[in-house]
């Protein structure tokens, strides 16, 4: 039975891993950030009640769940990217959308140990400032 069950889950993420165009270093450090930028967030708002996604502060489960929801269409794009580079015979469009997401990851993880009280050097402030203004300026373009 044990050997069973084994295989089975190994089978779903063997199936998994291939949607997603295979298991390796960019997929493992996005989902590695993922999840360190959720559990940050909810440390944020669990323990230091700063959060700026609450009225309060604190923890509240609708919150958690748009986090684990953006977290879902995120992974969503990537699928989209591999099968558009699938579809194209290239191997490029994935890995730079897996890019874009660890960088918004990585920004994100910075900004809730900010909101944790961890003084952070003026470089890493500055480069988060710069690149949430790019992203503004690009959003009211559209």
């Amino acid at each position: 039975m044990k050997q069973a069950i084994y295989t089975v889950v190994g089978m779903i993420g063997s199936a998994i891993a291939s949607v997603f165009g295979g298991w390796d270093a960019s997929i493992k450090t996005l989902i590695i950030f993922m999840a360190i930028d959720y559990v940050s967030g909810l440390i944020v708002a669990g323990v230091f009640k700063n959060s700026s996604k609450t009225a309060s502060g604190g923890l509240e489960s609708k919150t958690g769940w748009k986090g684990l929801c953006r977290k879902c269409m995120t992974l969503a794009l990537v699928l989209v990217a591999y099968c558009l580079d699938w579809v194209i015979g290239t191997n490029y469009i994935r890995d730079a959308v897996v890019i874009a997401f660890i960088a918004n990851e990585t920004i994100s993880i910075v900004e809730n140990t900010g909101l944790m009280g961890v003084k952070l050097p003026a470089v890493i402030t500055k480069a988060i400032d710069i690149l949430q203004k790019k992203s503004e300026d690009k959003s009211n373009d559209i």
